[in-house]
């Protein structure tokens, strides 16, 4: 690698939001955020725009993978399924008696946990009850999350004649080492299995998640693993960093950190792995995100038209993001709603005809402003220097990051140089007013790179 990259690699491998939201999840004014002030704005949001976007967390998993940061419950009792489907419903239910006009739906994600977790006919149980309720674009994008070793071709008929045609399979790393010390088990077959099945059924986008600096990872299993997912053509590639967080996620200290690669080897571990994707045929969208040049995310970065969310990359921009379920997160432009994180709270509040909200943010005119900023850095790598200019704090914490090449201050933009790509949520954090404004010494976040 070049030494301008490992100086800045050292320099800026630092903790840093990933820029879902603005402000982020830990710097919610929760003091200045009712539940009524979120409902209400949610209700006004719905109403006037009528489109919504759906997320549903489905948070069960039978084995616990000890890389993940979500949010999940492991168990093998699968009689959890249908009465959590049924809290899923009642805070629906509670959603639409706000609503003074049938909601359209635009897109629907089915996260978790592990949604193949759950049945065929339990996963069509819930869409069928979610839909009927609600208008469905005839153009709307449904996708779901799979893992490999538990996806059926009942699963992918099912969810298919339900309208999904996208789906991401949870790769992660084809090694066999590193998959027994993150404790996933899917072999090459299961992988190549479903997506060749979805295929034949007529899925048109199907993701693979990958992750670099997994613990025992090496240049050679990555390379290995990238060879493996581009023969088996993915129009999506996701290629993350791991977020080692074992402060939050205590099945991360099942390892520890002499297990995982420096981070002079991770960056490699990136740079080779974005090489060959890259000189496979998909194109960069921005932050760990690559497609094929025909698929709609590529589409959607060639135009402008490129959206960040909770669920990162979309080229999907509704006015309303509703979450269901345990720890899914809403966005009505204005104001953010998190539920709370366990399922029998979550189950206890529905029951009782209640939002299963615990913590939100109503967000300024300053916030709002600031989303838009730190959203077309991440969707454009670009920003009109007019956005700058006023900011003086911005502006002296961009300074030492255009001294040393990550962002070009031009003529009339602000532009994120190649280089600066892979710092891309340092450069975001210039104009971050809450992360510099914050004083307490507490982890928070992973780390950049």
């Amino acid at each position: 690698m070049e030494k301008q990259l490992i100086n800045c690699a050292k320099k800026y491998n630092i903790a840093a939001p990933r820029y879902t939201s603005y402000p982020t999840v830990p710097y919610w004014v929760t003091t200045d955020w009712t539940v009524d002030q979120w409902v209400s704005a949610m209700r006004v949001a719905a109403n006037v725009a009528g489109e919504i976007s759906l997320y549903i967390h489905l948070p069960y998993c039978e084995r616990l993978c000890t890389y993940c940061g979500c949010n999940t419950r492991i168990t093998k009792n699968h009689s959890v399924e249908r009465p959590y489907i049924d809290s899923v419903l009642q805070e629906w239910q509670l959603y639409l008696a706000q609503m003074s006009v049938k909601p359209k739906i635009v897109d629907l994600h089915l996260g978790g946990g592990t949604p193949t977790f759950f049945s065929p006919e339990n996963l069509s149980y819930l869409i069928k009850e979610i839909i009927q309720y609600a208008h469905v674009d005839e153009h709307a994008a449904f996708s779901f999350e799979a893992h490999p070793a538990n996806t059926t071709r009942e699963h992918l008929d099912a969810l298919f004649a339900l309208g999904f045609r996208r789906l991401s399979l949870g790769i992660q790393d084809f090694d066999a080492e590193v998959q027994r010390i993150i404790n996933r088990k899917q072999s090459p077959a299961d992988v190549i299995r479903v997506t060749q099945e979805a295929r034949r059924i007529g899925y048109t986008s199907i993701n693979f998640d990958l992750i670099y600096g997994l613990p025992k990872q090496s240049l050679l299993r990555i390379k290995d693993t990238i060879q493996m997912t581009i023969a088996m053509h993915p129009d999506r590639i996701a290629f993350y960093s791991y977020a080692h967080v074992p402060w939050m996620k205590p099945g991360q200290r099942l390892y520890t950190e002499d297990d995982l690669p420096s981070d002079e080897a991770k960056l490699e571990l990136y740079y080779v792995g974005k090489e060959m994707i890259v000189n496979a045929g998909y194109i960069d969208i921005g932050m760990d995100h690559f497609a094929f040049p025909t698929d709609s995310l590529a589409l959607a970065a060639r135009v402008g038209k490129l959206h960040r969310n909770f669920m990162g990359y979309t080229d999907i921009r509704p006015s309303l993001l509703l979450g269901l379920g345990v720890s899914a997160i809403s966005d009505v432009g204005t104001a953010y709603a998190q539920n709370v994180k366990t399922v029998e709270e979550y189950r206890g509040m529905v029951e009782k005809g209640q939002f299963p909200l615990q913590k939100g943010h109503l967000q300024t005119e300053h916030d709002l402003s600031v989303k838009k900023q730190i959203l077309r850095l991440m969707c454009e790598g670009r920003l009109p220097l007019s956005d700058v200019q006023g900011s003086p704090g911005v502006l002296k914490r961009l300074k030492p990051l255009i001294a040393d090449g990550l962002v070009l201050l031009g003529a009339k933009e602000l532009i994120v140089t190649d280089l600066g790509k892979s710092f891309l949520r340092v450069i975001c954090m210039a104009f971050d007013e809450y992360h510099h404004a914050e004083t307490a010494n507490k982890p928070l976040f992973s780390k950049a790179v």
